[in-house]
């Protein structure tokens, strides 16, 4: 259903256009009653994204990464981050940003990617809509150390963790990111015949 004729844009001003783009903008909404209520938002846009899911269902691990995040590390997290692989689509086909992003983080080369969703993840300031993706993975898959791009910032550790330990980090706190946790999850219902979750069996 589309809201468009609810939204009047009056006014917009780029506060900030550095490392990505935010601006304020002034916008009068319909409100349900027919009245319309006049507005003020800033909306942070770095573009949208994709993330995935390295999965090996014979031995039941996982590939993720570890990272440091300062926006993390400056709202208490005084750790790496642990997180699926992920990056920015830069104007390219999520697929095909995913699979470039994946080797370059984790040095895996996917062979097989499988959309399952996608989500904003902070509609309420950041305008991002990120690509969920799973793929199967071996071993004999990688074909480098990964890393990430030194000349961004990124120095990516990668971890192979099994299912039931990965799920256990999420309630301990070792896992924080979103993304990941939705991918865990979902891997957790959908991926795996059998995962153990605080004891318990759940038949997937």
């Amino acid at each position: 259903m589309s809201i468009a004729h609810r939204v009047r844009v009056e006014d917009v001003t780029v506060l900030s256009d550095d490392w990505y783009v935010l601006k304020k903008t002034t916008f009068s909404f319909r409100r349900s009653d027919g009245s319309w209520q006049r507005q003020s938002r800033e909306t942070y846009d770095r573009g949208n994204g994709a993330t995935i899911l390295l999965y090996d269902p014979k031995r039941r691990t996982v590939i993720l990464t570890r990272q440091f995040r300062y926006p993390a590390f400056v709202n208490g997290h005084d750790d790496l981050l642990i997180e699926a692989p992920a990056g920015l689509l830069d104007n390219a086909e999520p697929e095909i940003r995913i699979r470039a992003e994946t080797e370059e983080e984790t040095g895996f080369r996917v062979r097989d990617v499988r959309p399952i969703f996608d989500a904003f993840m902070s509609p309420g300031s950041v305008t991002e809509r990120l690509h969920f993706f799973v793929g199967q993975y071996e071993p004999g898959d990688r074909t480098s150390s990964g890393g990430g791009n030194e000349a961004e910032g990124e120095d990516i550790a990668v971890l192979e963790v099994g299912i039931d330990e990965a799920l256990s980090m999420i309630g301990s706190g070792a896992i924080r990111d979103g993304k990941t946790i939705m991918l865990l999850q979902y891997a957790a219902l959908h991926l795996f015949p059998q995962t153990a979750q605080n004891g318990e069996i759940v038949a997937c």
